[in-house]
C-alpha cells in the first residue's frame, strides 16, 4: 500500500499481529519480467526463499539492513 519492494531487501510476512516468516525474496516479477523493484501502485508477483505458506489476509513488510 506504500513504499516499494526491492528484490535485494529483506522481508517479513505477517499473519495478523504475528510474524510468520522473516527472510529473503527469491523472485520478484512485474507482468512477466524479472524486476529489481516494484513501487507503490503496481501489481507484482513475489516468492520467498524457503517459504510458501502465504494465506489470504497476510501482509508483507520489506526492509533493508544498513550498518553504520
Amino acid at each position: 500500500t506504500q513504499g516499494e519492494i526491492r528484490r535485494n531487501g529483506k522481508v517479513r510476512v505477517h499473519h495478523g499481529d504475528q510474524v510468520v516468516y522473516e527472510g529473503e525474496i527469491s523472485s520478484l516479477k512485474r507482468e512477466k519480467d524479472d524486476v529489481r523493484e516494484v513501487r507503490v501502485g503496481f501489481e507484482c508477483g513475489i516468492s520467498f526463499r524457503n517459504f510458501s505458506d502465504v494465506t489470504a489476509g497476510d501482509w508483507v513488510e520489506c526492509f533493508t539492513v544498513e550498518r553504520m
